[in-house]
């Protein structure tokens, strides 16, 4: 295997001029450095990155932790931070982490001297407190923090509004009876999309009511199953907002089996707008995050603190959510001039769909999506 040694010898060219030359510093003349470059190349020669580091303080590699790597929304915030940190000659190191601090905090005692900076993706508040303490030692950006970090870099979806903005919809179109299903209890996202539906409740009139809440996962298992929760409900909510898409797409196979009509029996919205969303029969009502922009713009907010290996200054940045109407609301569809399940054709608990809700609560223990 080339050696340095043997670039600069072969290249007529000292040591420390290949050293510059890969360390892309503008000591080198532009003739010189294509000249050492070819030379490499004909040789094979790969700098040594753990030599070239200790050098230069960087490692030109941004670490990323996420609660979990399943899923189209993780995918698409990894793709947007590997995309911009191309654009700026940045390696990515991706690991994921569950259930606890403890987790977190092996994760990033790996990635240490690794990386120039990191991406992290808060879930709640413990894994906060579990990171701050690294915030010092090396710039950290969190995605979607539930409290101030001004050691960190923070960047969040609007999650309160999104949801706020689906209720409300649903509200002005005439449902009065609207449940939720949650993600998990303590989980930052679900907490906020959760008191963005409470308040949407308050401010067109409607009274909270505990019973109308179902918990669920983030998973289409969890959603499948909480249909028949829906179902034992009298009366039964003409409406139901899903904390995400995934629970939804579960939710509407459940209520499918069941014939359970949607959106004529039951209205449903989703959170995130996942690709498949518009797919779905019926399309499903959402609240767009765009994931990927999401990463892109982490990883613009963190590098100029990775480049100076200085703590992140405490900015802070909100990503728009966005509402797309779609069939699944029983909304008029923009552009096509229909509208499903109009108030006046919805069903009543004492119609025939009452009895398919009886089929599906006898029926769906133990099911999975």
């Amino acid at each position: 295997m080339a050696t340095i040694r043997d670039v600069a010898r072969e290249a007529g060219v000292s040591i420390a001029t290949v050293s510059r030359v890969f360390n892309q510093t503008a000591l080198v003349s532009e003739g010189t450095a294509t000249h050492v470059r070819s030379i490499a190349a004909r040789l094979d020669y790969w700098p040594n990155s753990a030599a070239r580091s200790l050098i230069t303080h960087r490692t030109n590699a941004i670490g990323v932790l996420l609660p979990d790597l399943y899923g189209e929304f993780f995918s698409e915030v990894i793709r947007g931070i590997d995309l911009a940190a191309r654009q700026e000659k940045y390696q990515v190191l991706v690991s994921s982490f569950h259930a606890s601090a403890e987790t977190i905090v092996s994760a990033i005692r790996a990635l240490r001297g690794r990386i120039d900076g990191l991406i992290v993706m808060v879930p709640d508040a413990d894994a906060h407190t579990a990171i701050q303490e690294f915030a010092t030692r090396f710039p950290v950006v969190l995605l979607n923090p539930g409290a101030n970090a001004p050691e960190c870099g923070a960047l969040s979806i609007a999650n309160y509004d999104g949801a706020f903005a689906a209720v409300d919809h649903l509200a002005k179109l005439g449902h009065r009876s609207i449940g939720i299903l949650r993600g998990p209890l303590g989980n930052l996202d679900a907490e906020e999309r959760a008191r963005g539906y409470r308040d949407a409740l308050a401010a067109n009139g409607l009274a909270w009511d505990e019973a109308l809440e179902v918990g669920g996962d983030f998973t289409e298992s969890s959603g499948f199953q909480a249909a028949a929760d829906f179902a034992r409900m009298r009366p039964r909510p003409s409406a139901v907002f899903c904390a995400n898409d995934y629970m939804a797409i579960g939710l509407l196979s459940a209520l499918r089996d069941a014939e359970v009509r949607v959106p004529e029996d039951m209205a449903i919205c989703g959170f995130d707008d996942i690709a498949i969303a518009h797919y779905l029969t019926p399309a499903l009502t959402t609240v767009r995050v765009d994931a990927c922009s999401l990463g892109e713009r982490a990883l613009h907010q963190l590098l100029p603190f990775a480049r100076t290996r200085r703590p992140a200054d405490g900015q802070r940045e909100v990503l728009p959510a966005s509402l797309v109407v779609r069939r699944s609301c029983g909304a008029p569809v923009p552009g096509t001039g229909e509208a499903r399940g109009a108030r006046s054709r919805r069903r009543t608990p004492s119609s025939p769909s009452h009895h398919r809700d009886e089929r599906l609560a006898a029926g769906s223990d133990g099911a999975t999506a």
